[in-house]
């Protein structure tokens, strides 16, 4: 009995560690390839080294974090290359979950998109205390009306991996300097645009502004990039 009463407290612990440390990393106050070592992180954050390895194996499978032999867990480094590529999958997958969800969703998946519109337009878009990046809470709430948008494709495993691969692209969002701040670009308009698709069950207009929104955005932060960003 004592020990189904303590695991409650060990799940919960994680749970904490793995948001605080996911925090830190999209927050960018842990930098693209910094190692990330079991004595500092429990240190850190107050916790074990299973509690923390959990997080970690967590935030792998997210893509947030690396592990490689002789260097262990890594914060995933950033590099055009690895840009690239991710957005040729984002591309392809994105696109059709979004297809699948615009066909497949019902009314709740509508207001749920809806809501997480709502709450992105009204989420000011620069982080007072580093004016150059996006805030935390419009990263937050652009990531959520995104994956709102997926979320009514009934096919798991193509939902997860378009998680994943969002999950992934923020890094880059959070270490762009002029991500939202193009003056050519009208970003609401093509999140407003996303979601009329979307809501007027048009899945393949709908994909194809997505693929154009993700498309557009790879480009501006090679382009923008003044070096290439961290790598191991």
């Amino acid at each position: 009995m004592e020990s189904m009463a303590r695991e409650p407290a060990g799940n919960t612990r994680a749970e904490g560690v793995y948001r605080d440390l996911r925090a830190d990393i999209l927050g960018g106050r842990m930098t693209p390839g910094q190692r990330l070592k079991f004595p500092e992180l429990s240190e850190r954050y107050s916790t074990s080294v299973g509690a923390a390895r959990e997080a970690l194996t967590r935030l792998t499978a997210e893509g947030l974090v690396k592990t490689k032999p002789h260097l262990g867990y890594t914060v995933t480094p950033l590099s055009h290359e690895d840009l690239a590529d991710l957005t040729k999958a984002r591309v392809e997958i994105e696109s059709l979950v979004l297809r699948l969800s615009v066909f497949e969703g019902d009314v709740q998946w509508e207001a749920r998109a809806v809501a997480a519109h709502h709450l992105l337009e009204r989420t000011p878009l620069a982080d007072p205390d580093a004016p150059d990046r996006p805030s935390d809470a419009w990263s937050e709430a652009h990531a959520a009306f995104h994956l709102a948008l997926l979320d009514g494709c009934s096919n798991r495993r193509l939902l997860t991996t378009a998680r994943t691969l969002r999950e992934e692209a923020e890094l880059y969002l959070r270490w762009s300097v002029t991500f939202g701040d193009e003056p050519d670009r009208d970003l609401p308009g093509e999140h407003k645009a996303l979601l009329d698709a979307a809501l007027s069950r048009n899945g393949e207009l709908a994909a194809e502004l997505l693929r154009d929104h993700i498309a557009h955005t790879a480009q501006l932060l090679i382009s923008c990039a003044e070096d290439e960003p961290n790598q191991v």
